[in-house]
């Protein structure tokens, strides 16, 4: 819903990309996926930097694409800040990546799949040579919550393919947001210990409770973060199933993957993004907001150039704040 009807609209294309890399994935994800184009209008997508746009939990990247009521869909969004000089035009992938266990973390993983190789190996090259935009120094990718973690990680691990992230409140701090969602997921399988027969009745539920979507969020960490080929759905705990207690060798693997982790090693290969934008809300209620501080100053301190911003709102539809990050990503990569 374009907030002047006289904006000119860009375009999207539909398109359908058969994945390799996710064959033998052990959650049943299709290697069909759809991916979702915007290019802007008057362009061809010749020449433009290409941003990605990796969604939260529960979602797939062409739900940004769909109309959307009392605000604006993505590709509208873009129309106004590009129509406004407020943004150079860019390219911008939506690609699914939902699963069976409810989305994603944009990692591989023996068990949900292959999400980085993905994104990078098939995603980026399907698009760029379609369309001829992006390449190396003009790729950035952007998410919030699982998508803000994922761009985050992405950034860490490979600052060589991207070149510009925002991380729109990330799951950042896992001791913090993640470590006190054991209880819950134990006492939902109280009621059916079989993880597989567990996940096989979400889905044929008429209606699935909002608190199972919670539980079955916490077996996506675990199939990502920490995953046992031999189990069903790739799911192991790092709790023991009896007094919650964690398993020191099994958090670790979660931990591991923790962006506050992670820049240990990794923070000094970000001096070579062109961009990178952090930002939580002040009242997130996953508590986000104390791992994204912990993150900012920990790259302050090593000297990675980066802007960080607090808001006064929580977690909830908060893709206003995209208004920021996509004109400091693209006007990066132009």
């Amino acid at each position: 819903m374009h907030r002047d009807p006289h904006t000119p609209s860009g375009t999207v294309h539909r398109l359908t990309l058969d994945s390799e890399v996710l064959a033998g994935n052990l959650v049943g994800a299709p290697t069909r996926r759809l991916v979702d184009v915007y290019v802007p209008h008057g362009h061809d997508g010749r020449g433009l930097p290409l941003l990605v746009d990796i969604v939260g939990f529960t979602a797939g990247g062409p739900i940004h694409t769909n109309w959307k009521n009392f605000s604006e869909n993505v590709p509208e969004r873009l129309d106004r800040l590009i129509a406004a000089g407020e943004m150079p035009p860019a390219v911008v992938a939506f690609p699914d990546c939902f699963t069976r266990l409810g989305g994603n973390q944009y990692v591989n993983s023996a068990a949900m799949g292959r999400w980085d190789d993905f994104l990078r190996a098939e995603v980026v090259p399907f698009v760029e040579e379609r369309f001829a935009c992006g390449g190396a120094g003009r790729r950035g990718l952007f998410g919030k919550s699982s998508g803000g973690y994922g761009a985050m990680v992405h950034a860490l691990l490979h600052p060589d393919f991207w070149a510009g992230a925002a991380v729109h409140s990330g799951d950042v701090g896992f001791e913090l947001i993640y470590r006190h969602e054991f209880v819950p997921v134990l006492r939902a399988l109280a009621k059916e210990p079989d993880i597989g027969r567990w996940v096989d009745a979400f889905w044929n539920a008429k209606k699935p409770k909002d608190s199972d979507v919670h539980i079955l969020m916490m077996l996506a960490q675990a199939a990502s973060f920490d995953p046992d080929p031999t189990a069903p759905y790739g799911v192991r705990l790092p709790v023991t199933l009896d007094t919650c207690e964690l398993i020191p060798e099994r958090w670790a693997n979660w931990l591991a993957w923790d962006p506050l982790t992670l820049v240990e090693s990794h923070g000094p290969g970000l001096a070579a993004l062109k961009a990178l934008y952090i930002d939580c809300g002040d009242v997130d209620q996953y508590s986000l907001v104390y791992g994204a501080r912990r993150l900012h100053q920990r790259l302050s301190a090593m000297g990675v150039a980066h802007v960080y911003e607090e808001f006064p709102d929580d977690h909830t539809a908060v893709d206003y704040r995209m208004d920021i990050s996509l004109p400091l990503l693209a006007k990066a990569l132009s």
